[in-house]
């Protein structure tokens, strides 16, 4: 994972000679270096991106390090939120000897429930402090006015990732189940509640199928259109009459005159569920919500069984992360922009923001003319896509204004009411929203972490200082190696704001038809490929990639490519070609790409990605897009008698 210091960005020595690149580019590519990386114990896949993230880990431990050290002890000082979130999660002794002490308050508020307005009253109050209740309040944008911040309602209660593993009885969703069920009692049982735990696990079981059996699909969820259901006050109290909406809102600091119900047909019955179901078994259900919430901030026991079912059971992870990762993630989480701040100073450098600033100029050059020579779009719909596309923010780096966490409490003995804390302190900030216009200089995303994204709302992408290193970046590579990494990585989240749902919304971010309704329907088409295409893909003995889950993640990774390899093509205009290490400008390019989509997954987190994850394994993201690019075939001189070799008939092409 180290910067380039010679050759041109890709270790050849990670390529694996003995597969055929016209047969199976991801291994070929990464086939040594798999070899060389088996995946550590302490992880559930290993690659490009989990590699990167140990890397930045590692640099803010560092950092943490100098918190630690500096004698300032003002409350409220950048060094003390920091220095006493991590010493109050690192003090395992203090953990084990308060045991359930920092829930007595809310356990002692479940025991007295006695109505069903007593349930949803305590609902409330645990999103305040971020545990999970029968639904879920998130704040933002309006998406048929993105101008405005608004309430969004939106199912919840499982304690299992998806309702398929609730529902459905092939091989996997049962041996999860059966895990699940196990995991809850034994998890009551060292919560105090030996004689009850099989009892009290069976019910909490029973109550999240009922609830699962009333949730959208996943592949319904990220339709935008599916999940916007604007109601008035009066509307939602009509949807579910017996819960007091107006109490619910008040107990969250919120006078809303309307908001958005994401899956109305899951609120009435949820409501019939509070009636129907006796008030001792919703205090069973809210008393394990609540314990299995903050089991990893509890004992060290809480913590050690709820990664037995989150880690083991569900993703193969066989090891817990050392306890100075685990307390650091939470640091990073609840303490993103502090964290952040020191983060850039410290390791991103002006010249990384400036190089990768030219890079995304090529790639919205290079977009700009595939969109004008698209042969399948009406000149109407291109002119309002280069619109959008000429507005589409670009946020490198590190937001230039910093949150700030002033009033927020953090004291070195009290982790989990910290944790608690800081939820309050973000519902409170996310709750000023309402009464402001919105902020289309705010990141969702914290610079410390490898990841980017597209917001569709905002019509702006972003990319954080962590991804913007090798093996994704680096100032001293060969520009082949940084368009086919940073390059695809950029054009995949422009991409994302054409996509299926993307493309939904306009140039200031509102959902609004601005296609031709023959434009549409050839785009469907084309989409329609990709989703057969990646519907045939088998990651285990019965379970295949679901394309129409993965399409929006498909379409991007395609199209980011594609758009890669041109800005690429732009760059090489300017500074001439050559080949490195025997490989022409073109190979490199895609090896880049290879590079950062190099992975290896346990078993049960490949199941558990295909039931769950909107992106394909990381082979199929590989191999999936480069068998559809004639620039690959003609780079590799891929044939009909090789493997990923598609008939031009059936190759899929969008952007």
């Amino acid at each position: 994972m180290a910067a380039v210091k010679n050759g041109w960005g890709f270790d050849v020595r990670d390529i694996d000679a003995s597969i055929r690149p016209q047969d199976d580019f991801f291994h070929y590519a990464s086939g040594a270096w798999m070899r060389k990386n088996p995946i550590p114990k302490t992880e559930a896949r290993w690659g490009s991106f989990t590699q990167l993230r140990h890397v930045t880990d590692t640099r803010l431990q560092t950092l943490l390090k100098k918190a630690l050290d500096v004698n300032r002890t003002g409350t409220g000082s950048v060094e003390q939120m920091i220095r006493d979130l991590y010493r109050s999660g690192t003090d395992i002794a203090r953990r084990r000897v308060r045991g359930l002490a920092p829930l007595r308050k809310w356990l002692s508020r479940v025991e007295a429930i006695r109505e069903v307005r007593d349930i949803v009253r305590l609902v409330a109050h645990l999103e305040r402090i971020g545990s999970g209740g029968i639904w879920g309040l998130g704040i933002d944008q309006d998406r048929r006015n993105s101008d405005r911040y608004i309430i969004c309602l939106g199912q919840g209660g499982l304690g299992m990732p998806d309702r398929d593993y609730y529902l459905k009885d092939d091989a996997e969703s049962k041996r999860v189940r059966s895990a699940y069920g196990k995991h809850l009692a034994r998890l009551l049982a060292l919560a105090g509640r030996r004689k009850e735990a099989r009892r009290e696990a069976s019910i909490v079981v029973e109550m999240e199928t009922a609830l699962a059996k009333i949730s959208m699909k996943k592949e319904d969820v990220r339709d935008v259109d599916k999940t916007y259901h604007k109601k008035s006050l009066a509307q939602l109290k009509k949807l579910a009459e017996r819960i007091d909406w107006g109490e619910y809102f008040d107990i969250l600091g919120a006078a809303p005159k309307e908001v958005i119900v994401m899956q109305p047909e899951f609120f009435a019955p949820a409501e019939r569920l509070l009636v129907s179901y006796p008030i001792e078994s919703w205090k069973i259900y809210l008393r394990t919500r609540l314990i299995s919430d903050f089991s990893p901030f509890l004992t060290p026991e809480l913590e050690k069984e709820n990664f037995s079912f989150y880690g083991t059971a569900l993703t193969g992870t066989r090891k817990m992360k050392p306890l100075w990762r685990r307390i650091l993630r939470v640091v990073n989480s609840g303490l993103s922009e502090l964290v952040g701040e020191l983060y850039v100073k410290e390791y991103f450098p002006a010249e990384a923001k400036r190089k990768v600033a030219m890079i995304v100029a090529d790639l919205f050059r290079a977009y700009e003319a595939r969109i004008k020579n698209l042969d399948w779009m009406s000149s109407a719909t291109k002119r309002k896509a280069v619109k959008k596309l000429r507005r589409m923010s670009r946020k490198l780096g590190y937001p230039d204004k910093w949150k700030s966490y002033r009033g927020l409490i953090i004291r070195p003995r009290e982790y989990v009411e910290n944790i608690m804390r800081i939820s309050e302190y973000e519902h409170r900030r996310a709750l000023r929203r309402l009464a402001k216009p919105v902020d289309r200089a705010e990141w969702f995303m914290s610079p410390q972490t490898v990841n980017a994204y597209c917001s569709f709302s905002m019509n702006d992408i972003a990319f954080p200082a962590a991804i913007l290193q090798h093996p994704f970046f680096d100032i001293a590579a060969d520009d082949a190696f940084n368009y086919g990494a940073i390059g695809s990585v950029i054009g995949h989240e422009i991409t994302h704001g054409f996509d299926d749902q993307g493309s939904k919304f306009d140039d200031r971010g509102n959902r609004k038809t601005w296609w031709t309704s023959s434009d549409r329907a050839r785009f469907d088409a084309k989409a329609k490929r990709l989703v057969k295409e990646f519907d045939g893909y088998a990651v285990a003995p019965g379970m295949k990639v679901n394309g129409h889950l993965t399409l929006g993640e498909n379409i991007a990774d395609l199209g980011g490519i594609s758009i890669a390899f041109d800005a690429y093509q732009l760059r090489l205009a300017k500074t001439g070609r050559k080949n490195i290490s025997g490989f022409t400008p073109e190979q490199r390019f895609f090896l880049g790409y290879a590079a950062t989509e190099r992975e290896q997954e346990r078993p049960e987190y490949r199941k558990t990605m295909v039931m769950t994850d909107p992106h394909a394994p990381s082979r199929f993201r590989v191999n999936g897009p480069l068998s559809n690019l004639p620039e690959f075939y003609e780079a590799f001189g891929v044939t009909e008698s090789d493997k990923l070799y598609r008939a031009p008939k059936d190759r899929a092409k969008i952007w």
